[in-house]
């Protein structure tokens, strides 16, 4: 396989063949993100692509399932990500679905026919980073994208018949947002009303630009017990019709697993629980944690 840097991928597409059609992130400039600054962005060529895909043909060739790399690649042309797909379905028998990680700003460059020409040509889930629905968190955190903005490129995919999991990151407020981070991710949530839900907690680098900010005072990390009730807060206000919704990533404190609204009250009630109990026992180790 031919692959540039360290690569990341969501939890779900642990099984998938990776292709990393393009290098890094376009973006690059989010605050708590170190995962593409060593990269300079770029779409790869139609020739490096093609032997992508013949290297991922020998390497899997029942592959049920690929990913599309690096950070936003749907800032692909769509008519070259069409030939990608096309290309992928007559090379792959047994391929059930395809995904890819969406930038808001990308998702909204997009027409609606394109996307929805995507979908007709396979492509299956998009990855939205939605991280805060706080107007001054996405703001202070340079995501790029205001609340609406956000909103728009969720339903936008949701209008073309795409599945989408977006993804929110617990913490991302500090301390002094806790409530309105909170609240507000729940409001931007529920409007786009997405499949899939992922919740983060918040784990900085050393080497990312928020890190300055914690050792300067500016920025005050949640506790393990702020953390999971700015979660319960986000949870209990979040209005959804059918969400699969998973916060077992490595940085979580407490792994949860649920399907909203259904498991709503259940959910709600483990974390009363734990939040009552405030034993580190029921948590994950600081040492266990990771990005």
């Amino acid at each position: 396989m031919y692959y540039e840097g360290i690569l990341y991928r969501p939890p779900s597409e642990a099984r998938s063949v990776i292709l990393q059609i393009t290098v890094g992130c376009r973006h690059n400039a989010c605050t708590f993100c170190t995962m593409y600054k060593d990269k300079t962005f770029r779409i790869k060529s139609r020739t490096e692509i093609k032997d992508i895909i013949t290297a991922a043909l020998v390497h899997n060739a029942k592959a049920e399932r690929i990913f599309l790399a690096d950070g936003d690649a749907i800032a692909v042309d769509t008519s070259l990500l069409l030939e990608i797909l096309d290309n992928l379905y007559a090379s792959f028998p047994h391929l059930q679905r395809v995904g890819i990680y969406g930038g808001p700003k990308d998702i909204l460059a997009k027409t609606p026919e394109e996307l929805a020409a995507l979908k007709a040509h396979g492509l299956t889930m998009v990855y939205l980073g939605v991280e805060s629905g706080n107007e001054e968190v996405l703001a202070s955190v340079c995501k790029g994208v205001n609340p609406k903005q956000m909103i728009e490129a969720g339903e936008k995919v949701k209008a073309s018949g795409l599945v989408l999991s977006c993804t929110v990151i617990i913490g991302l407020g500090g301390l002094s947002l806790t409530q309105a981070h909170a609240l507000d991710t729940a409001h931007v949530i529920s409007t786009i009303d997405p499949e899939y839900l992922g919740a983060l907690t918040l784990m900085v680098d050393p080497e990312a630009p928020l890190s300055k900010a914690i050792e300067h005072g500016d920025f005050q990390l949640l506790t393990p017990w702020e953390a999971l009730t700015e979660l319960r807060t986000m949870l209990e206000n979040l209005e959804v019709s059918h969400c699969v919704f998973r916060s077992n990533h490595a940085s979580n404190y407490l792994p949860l697993r649920a399907t909203l609204p259904a498991d709503r009250a259940e959910l709600l009630k483990t974390l009363d629980r734990v939040l009552e109990a405030s034993s580190s026992e029921e948590l994950r180790p600081e040492y266990w944690r990771g990005f």
